[in-house]
């Protein structure tokens, strides 16, 4: 079975709306590994507008599964994640005007910088993933700069309006999740993942994780985050 990261950031939205203690990133970690999330996920960004340093230490002392640390390839967060010691860093593109985060990291231009990070990073015992959009020239990149893993941008087949691009956009990430894995790297998926369009990610047999957020945060605000991680564990399988 494919593998739940759940993302945490977007509890620590709602609380930083009010700047105050509630809704704890913590606490909701915590209700998503006793539901059977197999990970957790958080995004420290350079202007920490939901996830805070103290965040990222108190994950790192609570977690019992897999902490899967997002942040973009500058020294700061490097020497970050070099004291933290996370499971694993996803390094991903960042911009401060986006509301998420849009489209995948250009290896290929960055291939120096990264493969300097990279090397920081798995010195230190660090998995690396690298948020990548589904094309082969980018997997080819991430294998020479010696990522562990690429994560697939699912964006455009979850804003695919009509049957023929969901088909499209869905072969696609398949077939680029086998030329990851037929170039040593391990593939994980994610990006506007939710309970209606996650069934058919979840059967490519090359993707090992699912890094999921909003859906599940959503959803957990009106049922909770027990049934809402187990409904997401149950469509996944």
């Amino acid at each position: 079975m494919v593998r739940l990261g759940v993302n945490v950031d977007h509890v620590a939205t709602l609380r930083e709306a009010r700047k105050g203690k509630l809704p704890d990133p913590i606490a909701a970690a915590v209700l998503a590994e006793m539901a059977g999330a197999h990970g957790i996920v958080c995004h420290l960004r350079e202007d920490r507008r939901h996830i805070k340093d103290k965040d990222l230490y108190l994950l790192k002392e609570v977690v019992k599964t897999h902490l899967n640390m997002e942040m973009a390839a500058t020294d700061e967060m490097v020497n970050i994640a070099t004291e933290v010691i996370p499971d694993m860093v996803t390094l991903v593109p960042e911009r401060r005007a986006e509301l998420t985060t849009e489209g995948g990291l250009d290896v290929i231009s960055n291939f120096e910088y990264l493969e300097d990070a990279i090397r920081r990073l798995r010195a230190n015992n660090i998995v690396v993933s690298l948020f990548i959009d589904p094309e082969v020239n980018q997997i080819k990149a991430a294998a020479r700069v010696k990522a562990d893993y690429v994560e697939l941008h699912t964006g455009n087949y979850a804003n695919a309006d009509t049957l023929n691009r969901v088909a499209d956009e869905l072969e696609r990430i398949r077939s680029m999740a086998v030329a990851a894995n037929k170039l040593g790297l391990g593939v994980s998926a994610g990006h506007g993942l939710n309970y209606q369009n996650v069934r058919e990610i979840a059967t490519i047999q090359q993707i090992e994780e699912l890094n999921i957020g909003h859906a599940i945060i959503a959803k957990a605000l009106m049922v909770g985050m027990e049934r809402a991680v187990k409904e997401m564990l149950d469509l996944m399988r």
